[in-house]
């Protein structure tokens, strides 16, 4: 696999529109893609109907409809990869749920399920978690952005860090007030 830095020059290619770039890009940095969409799918329901490389090839649908990106790193190119996953999973919740019973069942979690998915532990309704990081996004979207990179995107607090230009501290400290506070939420 190609160093961080050549991910980090395609992406910029990618950015200035070379479309060559997104094509050398994508084999290299199609296993990290699979491994954030198992991730997702290992918290999602059993059964579930989307299979990661499903979830890989529609997330690179919208990432290649991206126009005129301005990417900066590697880092910040699996965040915004983990979003686009996280609203591919969301939107098929929601048509899940909508198809089922008129849509208007509600899951309730309980503190040890919430607990579960923030330890990076299987099963989570993500649509009341994707809720609750919309409501925190209202009062801190730092906090939720923290949340979605390390949860949803798998990043590291370094990479997180990266990603949002604050410090190693920083994303710490709002990590773990942003699980307290998703805890309180979902309980």
């Amino acid at each position: 696999m190609k160093p961080p830095e050549g991910i980090t020059q395609l992406l910029v290619d990618w950015g200035k529109g070379d479309r060559a770039a997104l094509e050398k890009l994508m084999p290299l940095v199609y296993s990290e893609l699979r491994r954030l969409a198992s991730n997702y799918l290992r918290r999602e329901r059993v059964g579930h109907t989307l299979q990661p490389t499903a979830l890989v090839n529609e997330a690179y649908l919208k990432l290649i409809d991206q126009r005129n990106a301005k990417w900066q790193n590697r880092a910040q190119f699996f965040g915004i990869s983990a979003q686009l996953m996280r609203r591919i999973l969301v939107d098929h919740a929601r048509q899940r749920q909508a198809a089922k019973r008129g849509g208007s069942e509600q899951q309730r979690l309980s503190i040890t399920s919430v607990e579960a998915a923030l330890m990076q532990e299987p099963t989570i309704d993500l649509l009341a978690l994707n809720e609750a990081l919309d409501e925190l996004a209202e009062m801190d979207p730092q906090q939720s952005r923290i949340v979605e990179l390390k949860f949803f995107g798998g990043l590291s607090i370094e990479e997180t860090a990266e990603v949002l230009g604050i410090s190693h501290a920083t994303v710490e400290r709002d990590w773990k007030m942003a699980r307290a506070w998703l805890r309180r939420q979902l309980e």
